[in-house]
């Protein structure tokens, strides 16, 4: 039997007890059969998130959907064609606490932050990227020209600042601004799609903005081209020729794959219990938990297979440039980060990694305090990450 902090036999970031949600799951089931799905499974209306599982034709979806109510009603010293979406989930008094979305590292699991507008009809899609962690207590307005715009288009699009208060010192986004998807039920799972291949390519507002106006007029199906061609107006051949005469872009896409090869290969050595990628600017780029609980921070470059006439390999650990009357902050500090990942291409087959501790690493020549530019990568380097501690 699933406990107290399981959805669907699943282990979550955060389970809430709730109340009162039962209209908002009976919509959201409704809008899944006038999508042309079929609903397979629904989790307790008294928990969330709520777990969907859902079919549509021969494909499958699952659906871990924070439902969040909307309201129109008029209040004093607000204008008067506001509506807006109340974040609250759990006690008032935990509402100051870290509320972290469950999120599946696998992407199998699509994590949805909706506002379910009952008296309007429609649904509010929020990016899930701009509102992890969940930010308690707070409303999110929009105006009675965004619903009708709704319910005459079925999918309607736009962006709302998301400003700095007084429990968040900064925006939720670089730009200071957020994508907004209103959308009729019969397109919810339209939405799902459109919100997997978004959340698994991190789109910031513009693109996620753009890639919506796309799928207004043209509904995804499983099948369908991949979310970038319609949003760059480009089939994946023409996106992958353009990657492949840019050094600079060839750099950046290598980068995010050796950062994809290593999550799988952490998540497949026994002595790692728990893998992390970091979304941030700067060093590291996974918190790995060891057996035992200690979390080593690793970061991950791509080095250069047999670089040296007796087969040692070589990897570039420095930053793309320096900041201005800075030369040494185009190199890393030993305590950035506690380990070196290194993954290498062989001629044939996947790629593997090797690992190296700051502790061993090399320091620059001119600053001390840095660590070297170029490493020689020989037989002493571990093959495991723990081996390297």
């Amino acid at each position: 039997m699933p406990t107290d902090d399981q959805i669907a036999g699943r282990s979550y970031a955060r389970v809430y007890r709730t109340s009162g949600k039962a209209d908002l799951q009976a919509f959201l089931e409704s809008g899944i059969e006038q999508s042309g799905g079929r609903v397979l499974y629904t989790s307790s209306h008294k928990r969330a998130p709520v777990y969907l599982g859902v079919k549509s034709g021969e494909e499958r979806l699952g659906l871990l959907s924070y439902s969040f109510r909307c309201t129109g009603r008029v209040i004093r010293n607000r204008p008067d064609d506001e509506h807006r979406a109340q974040i609250r989930l759990g006690a008032e008094e935990t509402w100051e606490e870290e509320h972290p979305l469950a999120i599946d590292e696998a992407g199998i699991d699509v994590t949805l932050v909706l506002g379910v507008h009952l008296h309007a009809g429609i649904v509010l899609g929020l990016d899930p990227l701009l509102y992890d962690p969940l930010p308690m207590g707070i409303s999110i307005e929009f105006k009675t020209a965004n619903v009708e715009a709704t319910l005459e288009r079925g999918w309607h699009v736009w962006q709302r600042p998301n400003r700095a208060g007084t429990r968040r010192e900064r925006e939720r986004s670089e730009s200071g601004l957020e994508t907004v998807i209103a959308f009729r039920p019969e397109r919810l799972l339209d939405y799902a799609r459109f919100e997997r291949q978004a959340s698994s390519l991190v789109l910031d507002p513009l693109l996620r903005m753009k890639a919506a106006l796309a799928a207004a007029a043209a509904p995804s199906q499983a099948g369908d081209p991949h979310l970038l061609e319609e949003t760059f107006h480009l089939n994946a051949e023409e996106i992958l020729e353009i990657i492949s005469n840019r050094k600079r872009l060839q750099m950046a896409v290598r980068g995010g794959v050796a950062e994809h090869h290593l999550l799988k290969a952490l998540e497949d050595d026994p002595q790692v219990t728990a893998v992390e990628q970091v979304d941030t600017d700067g060093p590291p780029d996974v918190n790995a938990t060891l057996v035992g609980g200690r979390v080593i921070r690793v970061e991950c470059k791509n080095g250069e297979e047999n670089a040296y006439a007796d087969g040692s390999g070589r990897v570039e650990v420095q930053k793309t440039r320096a900041s201005k009357g800075d030369p040494a902050s185009r190199y890393y500090k030993p305590s950035q980060f506690d380990v070196l990942a290194v993954c290498l291409w062989p001629k044939e087959g996947p790629p593997r990694f090797v690992y190296r501790s700051t502790r061993e690493l090399a320091r620059h020549k001119d600053f001390p305090d840095r660590l070297g530019v170029m490493h020689r990568i020989e037989a002493t380097w571990a093959s495991r990450l723990g081996e390297a501690i």
